[in-house]
């Protein structure tokens, strides 16, 4: 038996509203380079591959335990100004060797940026901060802003949100944070497992800390995924598994758990899943209750908490840039060296807190 699909009678069809149908545009593409072109027009050199080994290795020392010094993760919201932010990290390199006794010092250089509904996307994304979203440009300006930063001597760290923006990226990477809103994504759970970098999963937005502990087990295994070679070729990739991950706290729904009483919570749940224990403060976001003047508070909480005993707490994160606060995006109109996104502390009172927070762990 047959079945013949009738065509809607005019009393079926719906009514007609004089109005012509909105014309649907069809998705365009535009050719990107390769991760390997981009890798060979801005290469690393044999001194500062090596020297991306030794900061990686750095970094790890701290989460093993082998070293007692404090990882503080630190720099501008997002990156939106190449010459600011490479101010910024010549300021931050002779910070960082002043006190390079009790802290290790990596600066944020986040070229992609997570928006809650739309947006501007970061430096990768857009690099005119008009709309063009010139991203082959914003690609090549990422990694030469971060090879610059590592021939300072600084290690870098940035939050990888799209998968495939991490193979232009993640040579130079000394400690990658997967966000909030993607801690839960099995794609950046398979991402962390094959980087050489260590990686801080945040809790999740509404403050808990589970997804955070999945992640971190996922991640220490391998896995077999869809992905891209350097050579922009489709292929299946085999992840060793990471075994260098973190919890990232940094509150949730507007409040904090930086506190005494959250960090053993969740080192408490960490050991019964059967992980060593080792966190990071993220003092913005929640945690200052978005109020970037409060990120030394935060720190403040931390260091008392570690000069008490607590062995837990291996690093922090703060919001900074050269002047303090946030300004609206309008090209041509903006203020040097103030952040576009979250408002962040000046460089001064960055200065005056990291040299205080060495002197106080010393």
């Amino acid at each position: 038996m047959t079945m013949t699909l009738l065509k809607p009678t005019p009393s079926d069809a719906a009514p007609a509203t004089g109005l012509a149908e909105p014309a649907i545009e069809a998705a365009t593409e535009t050719p990107l380079p390769t991760p390997q072109a981009l890798r060979q027009q801005l290469p690393l050199d044999a001194e500062l591959r090596q020297r991306v080994a030794s900061q990686r290795e750095a970094v790890k020392a701290i989460l093993d335990g082998r070293d007692d010094r404090l990882l503080v993760v630190v720099g501008p919201c997002s990156i939106h100004d190449p010459q600011a932010a490479r101010e910024y990290a010549e300021n931050l390199s002779v910070l960082a060797r002043q006190v390079e006794d009790r802290l290790l010092l990596v600066m944020r250089v986040y070229v992609e940026k997570p928006r809650t509904t739309v947006g501007w996307k970061g430096l990768a994304y857009d690099p005119h901060l008009d709309g063009s979203d010139d991203m082959a440009h914003g690609l090549a300006q990422s990694r030469a802003l971060m090879r610059d930063v590592i021939a300072l001597g600084l290690p870098v760290a940035t939050e990888l949100l799209q998968p495939m923006v991490a193979s232009y990226l993640d040579d130079l990477l000394a400690w990658t944070a997967i966000g909030a809103r993607t801690t839960e994504s099995q794609v950046h759970r398979e991402l962390a497992s094959g980087l050489s970098a260590a990686v801080g999963f945040k809790n999740a937005t509404d403050g808990g800390i589970q997804v955070a502990i999945d992640a971190i087990q996922a991640a220490a295994h391998g896995h077999r995924y869809l992905g891209l070679s350097d050579a922009g070729q489709p292929t299946l990739r085999h992840t060793p598994g990471n075994p260098h991950t973190h919890v990232v706290l940094r509150g949730g729904h507007g409040e904090p758990n930086y506190q005494a009483e959250h960090v053993a919570a969740t080192r408490r749940a960490l050991a019964s899943a059967g992980l060593t224990p080792r966190l990071m403060v993220d003092c913005s976001h929640a945690n200052s209750r978005k109020d970037h003047r409060r990120q030394s508070e935060v720190l403040l909480d931390v260091l008392d908490q570690r000069l008490a005993g607590e062995s837990a707490l291996c690093g922090v994160m703060l919001e900074s840039l050269l002047f303090e606060g946030r300004q609206p995006l309008k090209p041509g109109a903006m203020r040097y060296g103030v952040s576009v996104t979250d408002a962040c502390i000046g460089w001064e009172t960055t200065e005056h807190l990291l040299s205080l927070a060495a002197e106080r762990l010393r």
